[in-house]
């Protein structure tokens, strides 16, 4: 598949254009691109995905911070998929969806992410998605240091005793399964905004 890279130049970009390549995929400009993918920052990322769907370009998005909503609409009217996930690390989606089936047997919960201190949200789009999996109030702790990349974890309790579900990303790479799905199944999606690598599995 041609795919156009928004932020080849980033931390999760310079990762994702090797592994695009090595999968088979062919990076190009927007121009002649089949799919677009986009890991940039918030304040930009609503442009691309206006400009992708100008030039007839489905898309799949990891930037966090941004509202998905904004773009709802254009792609409903471009007649074309934007597959938006907070996280695309496949084990993240599953701590997201243990800490929502542990969430009905549990009372009580907290959400402590860490993340590298350049990280632009705060709290993640993953914590707040993990929150509303879990009921929508559920406190969420951000830390924010260097030499982190990213970690989760859902404490859960009730007297006696604590249950902790807790995702690890040593590396960028964690990401890219999760983008190659994306884009595998890019095509069957129906044309409109899709959340949630969880949709996928």
């Amino acid at each position: 598949m041609r795919v156009k890279l928004f932020g080849a130049g980033g931390k999760v970009g310079a990762v994702l254009a090797l592994a695009l390549e090595g999968a088979g995929h062919e990076l190009v400009e927007l121009d002649s691109a089949e799919a677009m993918v986009d890991f940039t920052a918030p304040g930009v990322v609503v442009g691309n995905i206006e400009r992708a769907l100008e030039a007839g370009v489905p898309c799949v998005v990891g930037t966090s911070g941004w509202d998905p909503a904004l773009v709802e609409s254009k792609a409903v009217e471009a007649r074309l998929p934007v597959f938006y996930a907070p996280n695309f690390a496949i084990g993240a989606v599953l701590m997201m969806r243990y800490a929502s089936e542990a969430a009905r047997h549990l009372p009580r919960a907290e959400i402590v992410e860490l993340h590298h201190e350049t990280k632009v949200d705060a709290p993640s789009g993953t914590a707040k998605a993990t929150a509303e999996a879990m009921g929508g109030d559920v406190p969420i702790h951000s830390v924010r240091l260097p030499g982190i990349v990213a970690h989760q974890e859902v404490l859960l309790s009730q007297p006696g005793e604590l249950l902790t579900i807790r995702h690890d990303a040593f590396s960028r790479e964690a990401y890219v399964p999760g983008v190659l799905l994306a884009l595998e199944r890019l095509p069957d999606l129906e044309p409109g905004l899709t959340i949630g690598l969880e949709r996928l599995l």
